[in-house]
């Protein structure tokens, strides 16, 4: 079975489940479900019920679709997500990424917690990702192109919407929060980077790393979805004289006090855009 008609399987299983129409598609990185919470719930489903789905591995992920409304907003979560280090292909970890896109989602908002290589993002900082080095062994686009799908070469010089990352900085700004902005340089992991690494992920103008988040922006841009991207600070390592080793109990621990304040920018988001639709529907 080809990717196009796994595809069309995984979206007419949930079809079938639902006549929910989502307009906004989220996946969660490593401990920030939080914003689930909020959800009303309309449906959910273990990625283990769902046709060709692979199986979370990481704690911090809880591998569960969901749908509902978020601020008014109606949205499809991936509560969880899949890396290239647990033993996926870039295709296989993007699978449920082109799910949410086949259902008719308008844009994807993507969340990560990141190392920090600019000593002006802090841990527990919210940065809008504008942009990314790939530094990742595998493409989920190679292989034989489907135009159903998407274009065979896919540009991406507006990989990072610039509507949604000025949205963004304007609700930092009303949250009173630092607008930044960075680089995101994406390696395979599982392991973090020697200092070495570190100090050439600065020089080629990175200024958060991570081990996700790449493939599904690839693949969005490729289905034509506009994508916003926030990192959460986890762990600084811009001054690599001064390095201490980093656990995952303290990445954690720092999404769940850091994931408040990207919670409170993606619900800010989501009313804004219910607000804006609300208001163009009554103008017509």
């Amino acid at each position: 079975m080809d990717l196009y008609a796994r595809l069309e399987e995984a979206a007419s299983y949930l079809r079938r489940h639902t006549d929910f129409a989502p307009r906004t598609g989220l996946i969660l990185g490593t401990g920030l479900h939080g914003i689930v919470d909020d959800l009303q719930l309309h449906m959910r489903w273990d990625y283990s019920l769902l046709p060709h789905f692979p199986t979370t591995t990481v704690e911090g992920h809880n591998g569960a679709l969901l749908m509902g409304h978020l601020a008014g907003e109606p949205v499809v979560v991936l509560d969880g997500r899949f890396h290239y280090y647990e033993g996926y292909s870039a295709s296989e970890l993007t699978f449920p990424t082109r799910v949410l896109c086949k259902l008719g989602i308008e844009r994807l908002f993507i969340s990560n917690v990141a190392g920090s290589t600019n000593p002006a993002y802090r841990a527990g900082s919210v940065v809008v990702v504008k942009d990314h080095i790939n530094f990742q062994p595998d493409n989920p686009l190679r292989g034989a192109n489907d135009n159903r799908l998407g274009l065979r070469f896919p540009d991406l010089l507006r990989a990072y919407d610039p509507n949604l990352r000025a949205a963004a900085a304007r609700q930092l700004s009303h949250l009173k929060q630092p607008a930044h902005q960075g680089v995101y340089f994406g390696l395979q992991g599982p392991n973090l980077e020697t200092p070495a690494e570190y100090r050439m992920i600065q020089r080629l103008g990175g200024d958060l790393v991570g081990m996700s988040t790449v493939p599904e922006v690839l693949v969005a841009n490729h289905m034509g979805v506009p994508v916003l991207v926030t990192s959460l600070v986890s762990n600084e390592c811009h001054d690599t004289d001064r390095l201490t080793p980093t656990t995952l109990e303290e990445v954690l621990a720092v999404a769940k006090t850091g994931g408040e304040r990207m919670r409170a920018l993606w619900l800010a988001m989501l009313a804004e855009l219910v607000t804006e639709r609300e208001s163009g529907d009554e103008d017509t």
